[in-house]
This record gives structure tokens, sequence and C-alpha cells, in this order.
């Protein structure tokens, strides 16, 4: 046995599976759609073994991109979790053969309860698609299965549909990036989009900040307490002066400065790269990176009034791996 090319063959049947019904979809598509996104209430995904799974994930996936909707195991429905089901719910249920048992056996109640059932299926014989209110039919293709059984191809394609359901939904409601952090606010893409810098930032106490009257020493005494990787420079009316990184500094002990008798006025830069508040911390990262620096002042006008640095986003989870 070639197992590369037997590989290789296990992902060509899946591949014509998606390609064939990508060219079968017609307006049965629009009008599934269009029961998605006025539904008042829930889309309900069901289906049993390793469609189930797949029902699972589509359900996922619609409520990430801001379509309320969960699964229903067919099986423990029919022991009391149909009471989750609501007649402004739609039931879309997938069963390739549509006449899986589990499924079968809820339709009645479903009819019942007076949510729509919407038919994800490639027998348009089937009892399913007799009881369903829209059914989109699947074409016939093979399995990639080297018996021809195992759900393969017939579950890669509902999981495309369900994804494009979904992915259609979401742009039509106008769905957008910062919505989508408010459904993931523990995964860095969630605070890619809603951390600002003010929510991360050293500020107060936690700050490093100097007069313009103060000597080198008071700073390097801060960068080493503070650890923020530079010193803030302030005027008598606290407005931005200028800074002093660890670099200025080491500079300067290369030179042999008398850090005692030298201000920070002679060390520091006087026009440095900023940021003002509110704006979002992975902004911050990538001034610094573009920039090749770890700190930035953050800004209320002309008043500093904290510092970010990388250490600081990182520890924060908004990005994974090292900077």
């Amino acid at each position: 046995m070639d197992i590369i090319s037997e590989a290789k063959e296990v992902f060509n049947t899946e591949i014509k599976a998606l390609e064939r019904t990508r060219d079968y979809i017609d307006t049965t598509f629009e009008r599934i759609l269009d029961r998605v996104v006025s539904c008042k209430g829930k889309v309900i995904m069901t289906g049993i073994g390793k469609t189930g799974h797949i029902a699972r994930k589509i359900a996922a996936t619609f409520s990430s991109l801001g379509t309320p909707s969960f699964y229903l195991n067919p099986a423990e429905a029919m022991h009391g979790d149909l009471g989750m089901v609501s007649a402004q719910d739609i039931v879309i249920m997938i069963s390739y053969s549509g006449e899986s048992d589990e499924i079968v056996k809820i339709i009645p109640n479903i009819r019942i309860i007076g949510a729509p059932i919407i038919a994800i299926t490639g027998n348009g014989y089937s009892t399913l698609a007799k009881y369903a209110d829209v059914v989109q039919l699947l074409p016939k293709f093979e399995e990639a299965c080297h018996l021809g059984l195992a759900p393969t191809s017939s579950t890669t394609v509902a999981l495309c549909y369900g994804d494009a359901l979904a992915i259609l939904a979401s742009d039509l409601y106008g769905f957008k990036d910062v919505d989508f952090g408010k459904f993931h606010p523990s995964g860095a893409l969630g605070k890619k989009l809603l951390y600002k810098v003010d929510d991360i930032m050293a500020a107060g106490d936690n700050n490093a900040l100097v007069s313009t009257e103060a000597h080198l020493n008071e700073a390097i005494i801060l960068l080493s307490q503070k650890k923020l990787g530079l010193v803030t420079v302030v005027d008598s009316l606290g407005k931005l002066a200028g800074v002093i990184t660890t670099g200025d500094l080491g500079r300067q002990l290369e030179k042999g400065a008398d850090i005692y008798h030298l201000k920070v006025t002679d060390v520091m830069t006087g026009s440095p790269i900023k940021i003002e508040k509110g704006k979002l911390a992975v902004e911050a990262l990538n001034i610094m990176k573009e920039r090749n620096i770890y700190s930035l002042p953050v800004m209320d006008g002309d008043k500093p009034i904290g510092t970010i640095n990388t250490q600081s986003i990182l520890s924060a989870g908004i990005v994974e791996g090292i900077w």
C-alpha cells in the first residue's frame, strides 16, 4: 500500500464531495438563511453519531458569530431535553440518510411544539425530508472511508454547509470584530479586540515619573524599581517633556557620565514616541515592533498618565508566544 497516495485520495474524495455540493447549492440555501436571520429564538442544531459532533460544532460557530444557538442531542431529547425547544426556535436536523432513528422519533414532538424543521439530508424521499419545512437536499457523493460506510465526506459537507450559513448570517447582521471579541473575552483574539492601553498600563504609584529638575541618578533608581523600560519626564505643569530609556542610560554610562550632576533634561529624548489613552493595546504593540522599542508613555492630551510595555501586553495574554 502506498500510504501517502492513499492519504491524498481521502483528501481528493472529500474535496470532490465539497465541490459537488458547492455547485448544487441553489435558492434553498437562501430560504434557510432567511429562516436563520429572522429567527426570534435560537437556532437548534441536532444530529446523531458523527453527524452529532458536526451539529455541535456548527452550533458553536453560530453562537460565536452572533446567532444564538445550541446543540440538542436527539437521544436526550426523548428524555426531557425537548423542553429546551420553543415555537420561536428553528431546528436544523442533519442526517444524510434522513432515517436516523433518534432523529425521526423527535420529529412529531417538535411539530407539536411548533418549531420549524429544516432538514439537511442526502435522501429526498426520507422521513426527515417528508416532514421538514425546508429541505436542503445534498448531492450523491462517495464517503472517503475505504468501505464506503463511515461518515467522512458527508460530515465534511455538512460542516462546510453549516459554516456557510453561520458566516452569511453574521455578515447580514453586520457583525463586527468588536462583537466577536465580546464573545471571546478570555482568548488572545478577544483580548486583542477589547483591551485598551488604559486597561494594562502602569499608572499612579506604579508608573515612573520624574520632574525636569531631577538628576539622572533619580531616573536610574526609578528605572530599577519600576522595571518599565523608561522613565517619563514631566514639567511643572505635569506635561510630557521627554523620556529616558534603559538604552539612553546605557549610552551615558558608557561615556562615563556623572549621574549625580547630569540632569534628566541633559539625557532625555525630547520628542518621544507615545500613544493616546483609549487606543487598543495591540496597536501599542505594533508601534513598538515597528520602532524597535519596548515601552511607550500613555497620554491624555499633553499629559502622561501611564506607561505600557511589551511585557505588560504579553502578560495580559493579548498575544501568545514570545515577541
